[in-house]
């Protein structure tokens, strides 16, 4: 390990100028490449202390032995030189995207006297055009299939074309009219040639034309009364149409735009691009990268860009580059973008409209793609071996732990606090085993307490089931009546001789949440007793994972400790630096970032986080959507949705005389005295918010409500307004 003070340029001799970067190590190989507006003020933000840099930042800077610059005249010559070094040195630090495959193109090789149509991968080649790149071969070959009867190009190799034209026979496609056959002559190289550049044409989004001509000549042929060929044009005109569908409109004003969205996690980023030409979805890859330096979503999607545009010219980079976050600085970027295509290119973020909706699904592709690389590595049996078998090494566990169980609460700035427990099985998910709790213990934001509630809850349940089967021996175990520690009385759920409670029985059972705790299954098949009778907490995990840090860790191990449990490991994942936090231990476990222990444990920390904050947001929305209508016995939906129907709002039904309730068809006199009461002991709901601009609506004009009577921006008590903000902002209150 270098010292950076060892190599570090003396004062005034680093430039106040653009520039590239290159740090080596002790044998001379270039391990990062990096640019600057000013070399001065970024090489210094490496020799600092290294205490205060990024833990890849400082594994970077003490691998080097030295670093040297290059100077150049502006940003993008600087943007140009750090990616020709990036490609000829390939840094081992530098983010380097990789594709999980080959994706095929749908190439037109203009270069050729008789122009080819085919499926191409690999390196692009000079004066071949290319269409996509498409998810898979059989669908450019299905779409080539169909446009073949309206433009009838050469698509055989160049083997077949020399046999035909030696033998003077056509390809079985020149005989059915899906190849214009130049081999034997029946059109003539500049003919040809246009043939294809109208296909190219045709790919490029340019379909207007192509359908118009064709309708024109089809109305000429009917109305010379020669019906064949209309009819053929008819159907080429159905062909065009079909191979337009199967690339659905996503932008009406038949934009071409590159949509570049991000997805990432502490160590690695996906990357997913469509490729819209002419309005609509011509083409879509992705891409996966390790995060091996301290990276932010705007670097990311600079060294995209430079992925995706470094090799290419002209009409290849489009017009608008829609992203999710810009590169700082910008305007570089964009120059060197405007430089590539040769006129202007548009670099920014979409605020609204299809733009931003689209954006939204390219987002969605890249959170799937990221999930699914995740999923590769631990659906091998292999990996999820080595996985526990790292991990029982790393937490000195006896064996590897072959059930994890883990702990996430989630909350909305303390209301609806919940919380979730995931199972993991061999490495693999067990949904059906799956539970979430309601916090009940206390009201209020406190992640310390909470998890201190629901472990207690969980392995108190585990008792009580290991005594109930008999595995313990007489006078041992939990005495019911002991109190946890949260003051609720240890028979909490215990299950009766006659069957489970409803806080225990699975979802799929009882259709709804516990009554008591709140404990809930995923739906799913549920384990059952000799009796039938469904295990709820009959296995103890090896392991418990908590999502947090130490104070999480010491709650979990603490709710343990006061049941006499001393089996069972714990340890806590962070998410700031993907620390491994172990009871009574100062110091957290690193596993190394290539880990596959560590990413079991990130994979089992996300799916805890995506079940609790699921189930928090549902149990919000419900919230959001109570009425007081719903406390009435006895009274339905369609009942409900008639009186609503009938005076509009609960607040005009809550002024209304029981006669004019009657007047509802299906309201009986009893009925209508039933709502009456309700209604009046009932508090009105707090004053109705536009969420969209956070201004408080007129009581007059009311907030708009739907079927059943809840109002569609309003809390469900006095004092607890909806806040307002963008979705964005309120997901970022979230936990």
């Amino acid at each position: 390990m270098a010292d950076p003070s060892s190599y570090r340029p003396r004062p005034g001799e680093i430039p106040d100028s653009p520039g590239v970067y290159r740090f080596r190590d002790e044998h001379r190989r270039v391990i990062y490449v990096g640019k600057a507006k000013s070399l001065r003020q970024r090489l210094a933000n490496y020799f600092q202390d290294l205490a205060n840099l990024h833990p890849r930042t400082r594994t970077m800077v003490t691998t080097a032995g030295s670093v040297e610059w290059t100077v150049v005249s502006t940003e993008v010559e600087a943007l140009q030189l750090e990616y020709s070094w990036i490609k000829e040195f390939d840094p081992r630090f530098n983010v380097k995207y990789r594709d999980d495959k080959s994706y095929p193109y749908l190439a037109v090789t203009m270069n050729e006297e008789f122009p080819r149509v085919q499926v191409m991968r690999g390196h692009k080649k000079k004066g071949v055009r290319y269409f996509g790149p498409y998810g898979h071969a059989w669908a450019i070959r299905d779409t080539v299939d169909l446009l073949l009867r309206v433009f009838p190009v050469r698509t055989c190799s160049a083997g077949v074309f020399k046999n035909a034209a030696r033998t003077g026979r056509p390809c079985l496609l020149g005989y059915i009219g899906k190849c214009s056959a130049p081999c034997v002559g029946r059109i003539d190289p500049d003919d040809h040639w246009d043939l294809a550049d109208e296909f190219c044409d045709f790919m490029a989004g340019r379909t207007g034309t192509y359908l118009r001509r064709l309708e024109r000549q089809m109305a000429e042929a009917a109305e010379e009364m020669e019906y064949e060929r209309a009819a053929r044009l008819r159907d080429d005109i159905g062909a065009l149409k079909k191979a337009m569908e199967k690339s659905a409109v996503v932008l009406a004003d038949a934009t071409d735009a590159d949509l570049i969205a991000v997805a990432e996690d502490e160590l690695e980023a996906a990357v997913q691009i469509f490729h819209v030409r002419g309005g609509r979805v011509r083409g879509q890859r992705g891409w996966v990268t390790d995060k091996v330096e301290e990276i932010t979503t705007g670097a990311l999607v600079e060294h995209a860009l430079q992925q995706l545009y470094g090799e290419e010219t002209g009409d290849a980079v489009p017009k608008e580059v829609l992203v999710p976050a810009l590169p700082d600085p910008v305007e570089p970027v964009q120059q060197w973008l405007t430089g590539r295509r040769g006129s202007g290119v548009s670099l920014r973020i979409p605020q609204r409209g299809d733009k931003k909706a689209l954006m939204e699904t390219v987002q969605r592709n890249a959170q799937q793609a990221l999930v699914l690389h995740k999923t590769k590595r631990a659906s091998d049996l292999t990996t999820r071996s080595r996985a526990l078998e790292e991990i029982a090494g790393a937490l000195a566990l006896d064996s590897a732990p072959l059930r994890i169980e883990c702990y996430d609460i989630s909350h909305l700035q303390g209301d609806d606090v919940v919380a979730s427990m995931v199972v993991f099985e061999d490495g693999l998910a067990r949904k059906s085993e799956y539970r979430r709790f309601q916090i009940k213990g206390f009201r209020g934001q406190d992640d310390v307490r909470s998890m201190h509630e629901v472990i207690t809850r969980r392995f108190r349940r585990y008792l009580a089931e290991k005594e109930r089967t008999g595995e313990w021996a007489d006078g041992e175990g939990l005495e019911y009546g002991e109190q946890g520690a949260n003051g609720r009385a240890a028979t909490t759920g215990h299950t009766a001789p006659d069957g489970p409670t409803a806080s225990e029985a699975p979802a799929a059972t009882t259709g709804r949440a516990g009554a008591d705790d709140g404990e809930i299954l995923m739906d799913g098949p549920a384990l059952k007793d000799d009796d039938g009778r469904p295990k709820r907490f009959a296995y103890p995990p090896q392991l418990v994972v908590v999502d947090g840090g130490q104070p999480q860790v010491a709650a979990a191990q603490r709710a343990l400790d006061e049941l006499g449990i001393d089996d069972i490991a714990v340890c806590g994942l962070a998410k700031r630096l993907e620390e491994v936090w172990l009871p009574r231990e100062d110091d957290p476990v690193v596993l190394p970032r290539t880990s596959e222990g560590l990413y079991l444990l990130q994979r089992v920390r996300d799916e805890a986080h995506r079940f609790a904050i699921t189930y928090q947001r549902s149990k919000r929305s419900k919230r959001f959507r109570s009425s007081p209508l719903d406390d009435v016995p006895g009274l339905g939906e369609t009942r409900k949705q008639a009186l609503i129907k009938h005076f509009g709002s609960v607040k005009k039904l809550r002024s209304a005389t029981i006669d004019q309730i009657c007047e509802v068809p299906g309201i009986g006199r009893k009925t209508a005295e039933t709502v009456a009461v309700a209604l009046a002991g009932a508090a009105p709901a707090a004053p109705a918010v536009n969420t969209a601009t956070g201004e408080i609506m007129d009581d007059e004009d009311g907030a708009p409500e739907t079927e059943d009577g809840a109002p569609g921006t309003r809390a469900d008590a006095p004092g607890e307004p909806v806040s307002a903000g963008t979705p964005d902002e309120r997901r970022g209150q979230e936990r």
